[in-house]
């Protein structure tokens, strides 16, 4: 009995245990399925259904591939919102996420008088340290200030031919600014004159690198004049200015007039330039040269405020004295009045000549130095500063030595050479009265130059004079031919040969590469040549047809120039498709020479209101270029080629005659571009797809229907 009861209390027992325990695995799974099922559709409904949920217990399982970092963390969240954070298992990767591209490197470079600055972004296998120490040999000094970064990249295609013609660039510019990129270079910077301007665009295309673009902004604003210099004399050759400077276009006028009125005949002219001292600088310069003119011959000198005032020998003390007393009195306050009345010439028999310092520059370059230095290291200074000036086997030595000369002896040696640097061959002659420059120049600024730098480097008692003749010869700018001789020169070019195409395009054909060469050549000695580029066709094809491609040519040529680093500023490329023949299209021989491309001459009074382009052309075309040369025998079988050279781009200039030179007047091209659209009706018998064959021989319908086809 005892032993039943003991069996039925632990059968009961063991009932129970056996009932919680499936109890408990029963809310397990609902919880595991509750959990699973509520973590999933809430990330199904954040449009997270990429993640993958399972639970197992009380804790809830993520897994999946995440787009992004940003989204695994979401998808944390999300879970955490809805079980407790502490049972959400993140088991999720991220996708992989492509290489972050590189950054954009660009050096900004600035050159200024106080130094070199640098900013920008380099990559790290560029010579940071290189690039600074070349900035230093460039400044001539350690005022390079470096802002670089670098990043741990490869350096970008074209980076280092960019950076290296950056470098050269900023040699040759003492105030600019450089922006450097991966093949591409900009230059912001200043010259002194339109024409160091053109110097300067010219040689950084002929430095740049071909497949670099380049941008230039070179201005040329007024000059910096220093020291601010004025020389006005009368001599037995009449009045004239050595230099003259003003301050603005009224000051001009009146120093101009005031120099007329003291016998000034002939042409002047000032540089309007900074750096005045005052603005009564016109008041002074009417003054002193009409005070010149009362004394009746002598030179006065402005440096800056300070004025020199030169008698010619044998005026009358009297009249010197009242001149001077009026400056004196008239002149504005800031400026100081020299004033010299050099003594009459002693007569006295067996006086002991008058030492003196010579300097003879020949036309072939060589210096040959005579006459007297104070002491045997003036004479190696003399000899090694000439040396410098104007080459070392240039100069011939030949001076004494004479401890008696003045002090100043060696500084008017030194000054003197220096002016005497500036001619194409002259005499420099010094003696204890004063300096003497004489020669001939190819630079009409000279005796400007030459006053300015004497009269800053001399004292207010030394005297001096120029007699420095302009020679046209001598001077590289009026040697360039004029804009009629480059034309000519463009129609000899084409004389004999044409400029050819590929058959049906305006891409110009192989044969046409040494001619473009010799007139890109041409272009180089006229650099300020404004030019159309006009591209003409025969009669053959559509009109519209050959207004476009006669168009789609000279637009060719103008890029293959461009290609060839040519300033195309000035030049335009337009086609005039057939409006325009110089032969008859009757025949195959008027129809070649009517496909040519011409350069003709802008003229500027007319570049307003032309309608093709803005410019009125009236100097002969020349002759062009024709694709389907006789001779070629790719564009002999191509019918296209009729219709190809009657189209508007790019095609040789044919000279033209007189009779068919006034198509080219502007009235006349507005008509013809007008009526470009029109099409009228080709003898067109052969159907559109007509074969390609004796497109020289066969003036029918088949090249007009190739026309059509390109």
């Amino acid at each position: 009995m005892r032993l039943s009861s003991l069996l039925i209390v632990f059968a009961t027992f063991a009932t129970a245990a056996l009932l919680s325990l499936i109890a408990a695995s029963f809310s397990a799974d609902l919880i595991e399925d509750s959990s699973r099922s509520s973590v999933k559709h809430e990330l199904d409904v954040q449009g997270m259904s990429w993640a993958e949920v399972h639970a197992e217990g009380l804790q809830v399982f993520l897994a999946g591939v995440a787009p992004s970092e940003a989204a695994r963390f979401k998808a944390i969240s999300a879970a955490g919102s809805i079980v407790d954070a502490a049972r959400v298992i993140d088991n999720m990767q991220v996708e992989a996420t492509a290489d972050i591209a590189p950054p954009r490197f660009s050096i900004e470079i600035l050159r200024n008088d106080a130094g070199i600055s640098l900013i920008g972004l380099i990559p790290e296998t560029s010579d940071r340290s290189d690039i600074v120490d070349q900035m230093i040999d460039i400044a001539g000094r350690p005022n390079v200030t470096d802002l670089l970064e670098t990043a741990e990249y490869t350096a970008p295609r074209g980076w280092n031919r960019a950076l290296k013609f950056a470098l050269s660039a900023l040699d040759i510019l003492p105030r600019a600014k450089i922006s450097v990129a991966a093949n591409a270079v900009s230059i912001t910077a200043m010259s002194d004159s339109p024409e160091a301007r053109r110097e300067l665009e010219a040689d950084l295309l002929r430095r740049a690198p071909k497949d670099l673009r380049l941008d230039l902004d070179i201005s040329a604003p007024r000059p910096v004049i220093t020291p601010f210099t004025l020389r006005f004399l009368i001599d037995e050759e009449g009045a004239r200015f050595d230099a003259c400077s003003a301050d603005t276009e009224k000051a001009r006028v009146r120093i101009l007039t005031a120099a007329r009125l003291a016998g000034l005949d002939g042409s002047a002219d000032c540089t309007i330039g900074l750096g005045v001292p005052t603005p009564s600088w016109a008041t002074a310069a009417e003054k002193a040269i009409a005070g010149l003119a009362v004394l009746g011959g002598g030179s006065v000198t402005f440096t800056d405020a300070d004025i020199t005032l030169v008698a010619r020998q044998g005026t009358e003390q009297a009249l010197f004295d009242t001149v001077v007393g009026e400056l004196e009195s008239g002149l504005p306050e800031v400026f100081a009045l020299h004033s010299t009345l050099p003594p009459p010439p002693e007569e006295e028999e067996g006086a002991p000549a008058i030492p003196e310092f010579t300097a003879t520059l020949s036309p072939e370059g060589l210096l040959q130095l005579r006459g007297r230095l104070p002491d045997e290291l003036s004479r190696q200074t003399t000899e090694s500063y000439a040396k410098a000036r104007f080459g070392g086997g240039a100069v011939h030595m030949a001076a004494r030595l004479d401890d008696t000369l003045p002090a100043s002896w060696p500084v008017r040696v030194m000054a003197g050479l220096d002016a005497l640097s500036l001619l194409h061959n002259g005499v420099l002659n010094i003696t204890p009265d004063g300096l003497r420059v004489a020669g001939r120049t190819g630079n009409t600024e000279a005796n400007a130059e030459i006053a300015r730098h004497l009269a800053e480097k001399l004292s207010q008692t030394d005297n001096f004079s120029i007699d420095v003749r302009y020679v046209e010869e001598l001077d590289p700018i009026a040697a360039l031919p004029t804009a009629e001789e480059c034309i000519a020169g463009l129609q000899a070019i084409q004389k004999d040969q044409k400029i050819l195409f590929e058959p049906g395009s305006g891409t110009l054909d192989a044969s046409a590469e040494p001619i473009i060469d010799a007139i890109a050549q041409q272009l180089t000695e006229c650099p300020d040549l404004r030019v159309e580029i006009q591209g003409h066709t025969d009669s053959q094809g559509r009109e519209s047809m050959n207004q476009a491609l006669s168009q789609t040519r000279a637009q060719s040529v103008l890029t293959a120039l461009q290609d060839r680093r040519i300033l195309t500023a000035g030049i335009v490329a337009t086609g005039y498709g057939e409006s325009q023949p110089i032969a008859d299209n009757g025949t195959e021989e008027g129809r070649e020479a009517n496909r040519r491309i011409e350069f003709v001459l802008i003229q500027p009074e007319a570049e307003e209101g032309d309608g093709t382009g803005g410019e009125t052309t009236d100097t002969a075309p020349e002759s062009g270029s024709e694709e389907t040369a006789p001779e070629d025998g790719a564009e002999e079988t191509a019918p296209e080629d009729g219709a190809e050279e009657t189209a508007p781009a790019a095609e040789e200039a044919a000279p033209a005659t007189e009779e068919a030179q006034p198509d080219a007047t502007a009235e006349d091209t507005e008509d013809t571009e007008g009526s470009g659209d029109a099409e009228p009706d080709t003898s067109g018998d052969a159907a559109p797809d007509a074969p390609e064959t004796n497109a020289e021989t066969d003036t029918t319908g088949t090249e007009n229907t190739t026309d059509d086809t390109n």
